[in-house]
């Protein structure tokens, strides 16, 4: 499965994407802030990841900037399951940040998760984290209010992670606050 966004080519991975993988994630900056990335972050570590297979309702993608020489890979977006929900999850390499670049892919993937029959999508982020949330909430997720502790494989340790769910499908409503209202 492959998506076309107005800038980016969103695609599986590959098992020789490896040391693309490596060279873009290998950033404490960036794994510091994702839950299932360890620290440091081994040439295994992308090796495994790149060959990771493809689930039919739980697609993940390389994020790539197409070029004339072919395409430069980014960072990561996908659906995977966590707690019983589906979630989204996502990073983009730190020489990208600030572009746009994590809306974009998180949009994208929405999209094809809504096809795909899926009528709810949660995601989050690390309190310390901010930007993460910005990106959340330019894609369409409102803030559930909830906060919790999540592991992170790259800090060792739980973190405090502030829950955010996106409705496809449906009319949303929603506070003043931008939160969800209970059902």
């Amino acid at each position: 499965m492959f998506i076309r966004s107005k800038r980016l080519f969103l695609r599986p991975g590959w098992p020789e994407d490896w040391t693309e993988l490596y060279t873009a994630i290998n950033d404490e900056g960036v794994v510091r802030n994702l839950a299932s990335a360890p620290w440091p972050y081994t040439m295994e570590d992308a090796m495994a990841f790149a060959r990771r297979p493809q689930e039919r309702m739980l697609p993940h993608f390389f994020v790539t900037l197409p070029s004339g020489s072919g395409a430069k890979l980014i960072g990561s977006v996908g659906l995977g399951a966590h707690d019983g929900e589906i979630e989204l999850g996502y990073w983009i390499a730190r020489s990208h940040w600030g572009q746009g670049y994590a809306t974009e892919a998180a949009s994208a993937v929405l999209q094809l998760a809504e096809v795909l029959g899926h009528r709810r999508v949660a995601a989050g982020h690390f309190a310390d984290n901010p930007a993460s949330g910005r990106v959340l909430v330019k894609s369409g997720f409102k803030r559930t209010g909830g906060q919790s502790l999540r592991y992170s494989l790259g800090r060792g340790g739980e973190m405090a992670s502030i829950g955010y769910v996106v409705q496809l499908g449906v009319a949303c409503e929603c506070d003043d606050d931008g939160y969800m209202r209970a059902a």
